[in-house]
């Protein structure tokens, strides 16, 4: 697990309206969160006196076993589940909370009577005790973060900063705040898996009548997982994906498959089986049989791999969350068999 930064700090040139918009509203939610493969992935806010301060934690993601390639993409569910739109994690050190918040108390800007309640609400006034300073190190100001695509209900993590020691849970009414299990949601939805065009065979055009062979490459259809954590307070989480079928829509009603279903099951990590010559008359155990040619045009041929997730979590926990799926459509030429006669 990447080692976190927990007291770096960058210096921004902000505007009188950045200074605004950060002191306005009791929410302090991120507009989201970034990095690259083996960074640590942290989030930032700007204060009135143009610093960003670094978070001290956020989610790190380690996406080294994903999916790859540039056809890779995102799972969607098999139900209405969705893995969450925020969620609450430690965002700061008592000292970088009192940074963050002070300059913006000191501006006045919204209102007296509420500056007020906040100073009380920190006991900002006692200069050793105020922000919890005296418990530095042993617990942070938990915050809100938001998914950065800004899906539907990413406005619901409203509660303002609260204080949690290191090792106990977080209060019981606050939703969504990292757990593993939380944690392992939110791996699902960074999930990559592989692209979904088939190997169709015989080989050149799909002929009328004649059984064509489906099959993925059984090299790239393997597990993959991501692995989500919140170094500060030692919690982790991994989701793996694991194919377990391949769902073929011929794109015509005009059609048959194989299986009848169209779902071919995953046989020693194996989709499908690659076409062999002299098996032209032979019954794939995955495939299609076109009954009437594309004419002019093309069959638009559906390929949707179904993938099991289950998680394991740092404290022993795990579960299974809902089958994802990943497919995409790909164009068949179509031809009638031309006899020749001699």
């Amino acid at each position: 697990m990447p080692a976190m930064n927990r007291s770096r700090f960058m210096v921004l040139p902000v505007g009188l309206a950045t200074l605004i918009l950060c002191a306005v509203g009791p929410a302090h939610a991120d507009k989201g969160f970034g990095g690259t493969d083996g960074e640590t992935e942290q989030s930032a806010e700007t204060g009135p006196d143009g610093t960003v301060g670094v978070t001290v934690a956020g989610v790190v993601f380690d996406r080294s076993k994903n999916g790859s390639g540039g056809s890779a993409g995102a799972l969607t569910s098999s139900t209405s589940w969705k893995p969450p739109a925020c969620w609450y994690a430690p965002k700061y050190t008592p000292k970088q909370l009192q940074d963050y918040l002070e300059p913006i108390w000191e501006v006045g800007s919204t209102g007296y009577e509420w500056d007020a309640k906040q100073r009380e609400k920190y006991n900002a006034n006692d200069e050793k005790k105020g922000f919890n300073k005296d418990k530095t190190g042993k617990g942070y100001w938990w915050g809100s973060y938001v998914d950065k695509s800004y899906p539907p209900g990413w406005d619901a993590c409203n509660k303002d900063y609260f204080w949690v020691d290191v090792g106990d849970p977080p209060p019981a009414d606050i939703e969504n705040a990292v757990t593993p299990e939380v944690l392992a949601e939110l791996a699902y939805a960074e999930i990559r898996v592989p692209g979904t065009e088939v190997t169709l065979a015989p080989a050149e055009a799909t002929k009328v009548n004649l059984p064509t062979w489906a099959w993925l490459d059984g090299a790239e259809f393997k597990p993959v997982s991501v692995t989500a954590s919140v170094e500060a307070i030692g919690v982790s989480a991994t989701a793996t994906a694991e194919p377990v079928s391949l769902e073929i829509k011929p794109g015509t009603p005009d059609a048959e498959t194989y299986p009848a279903s169209g779902v071919c099951e995953i046989n020693d990590g194996r989709i499908g089986e690659p076409y062999a010559k002299g098996k032209a008359d032979a019954t794939p155990p995955c495939g299609v049989k076109y009954l009437r040619s594309s004419g002019d045009g093309t069959f638009p041929l559906q390929a949707t791999v179904t993938w099991e997730i289950h998680w394991t979590g740092s404290d022993g926990a795990g579960g299974d969350l809902p089958d994802g799926a990943f497919g995409a459509t790909q164009n068949v030429v179509v031809q009638e068999i031309q006899a020749v006669n001699r």
